[in-house]
């Protein structure tokens, strides 16, 4: 359970990181904003409390991981690491840029505290069952946690990943689901709907729980739930709103990939506060 002090912290790096990744896309003029900001407050609860890392020790070998599956979503995880003091902020202006360690989406041999690269979208699960499959053979403690999307969710790689992970009793691999209920060419209900997305996962033999993605203390205790599983891989779906946190984006259709300058998103950091 998150304690007052712990929550006013966790909130205020949530912020950062929506400010951060405004900052960056708004530099470079275009990026998926988006799906960026619906995952600020989970990578402010991975990264402030949960996971087990070292900004100065990026390949700790007993480090939890990260996959980030929906990698389009890599600048609020630069935001997030660069925070963290895994590299520069100042990094932060290169984005997708010649030369840069940043590029549009995650790719671990160039980017320090990246843990796998991603953005063919579907594949990041499969590789999160590989890391913790790894890790229960060579008895790690560790934990691999995965975020994938809505839209890729429709992608069937995802539910052979399923398959696999409940067979082996994968319990050290936390999964969550962007549910903002949008993906790039519209409302994932219009396009291909995900059903009871809940009974889908919990059929598949995963511990299934369903959240307000920013809610910081209720993710907090789903995580902890998921933790006390001893034989299951975990799914924490999240309801989240695309966009969150930047009114000129905020729950649009359009925010996928949007277009938009340093003033729009300097106006959108200011309504932070």
């Amino acid at each position: 359970m998150l304690t007052s002090q712990q929550l006013r912290q966790l909130s205020d790096f949530a912020k950062e990181i929506r400010k951060k990744t405004l900052y960056t896309i708004g530099n470079l003029g275009v990026g998926h904003i988006g799906g960026a900001l619906s995952i600020a407050d989970l990578l402010a609860l991975l990264y402030g409390k949960v996971m087990r890392v070292d900004p100065a020790n990026p390949h700790w070998e007993d480090r939890d991981l990260l996959v980030l599956s929906k990698g389009h979503a890599g600048p609020a995880l630069y935001a997030t690491l660069a925070l963290k003091g895994f590299f520069p902020l100042a990094e932060l202006d290169t984005l997708n840029q010649g030369g840069t360690n940043l590029p549009s989406h995650c790719d671990r041999t160039k980017t320090a505290g990246i843990d796998m690269t991603t953005g063919s979208l579907g594949q990041g699960l499969s590789a999160a069952c590989g890391l913790a499959y790894a890790g229960k053979i060579d008895k790690k403690d560790r934990y691999v946690y995965a975020i994938i999307g809505d839209g890729e969710s429709q992608e069937g790689q995802n539910w052979e990943a399923a398959f696999f992970a409940a067979h082996y009793k994968l319990a050290h691999l936390i999964a969550f689901t962007d549910y903002n209920k949008m993906q790039i060419d519209g409302l994932t209900d219009d396009i291909m709907s995900l059903g009871d997305i809940e009974m889908k996962w919990k059929s598949f033999g995963w511990f299934t729980q369903r959240v307000d993605g920013h809610d910081l203390a209720a993710m907090d205790a789903a995580i902890q739930k998921a933790k006390e599983q001893s034989d299951k891989p975990s799914m924490i779906i999240l309801d989240t709103i695309k966009g969150k946190g930047a009114s000129f984006c905020e729950n649009k259709v359009t925010n996928h990939n949007m277009n938009f300058d340093l003033q729009t998103a300097n106006q959108a950091i200011a309504e932070l506060g």
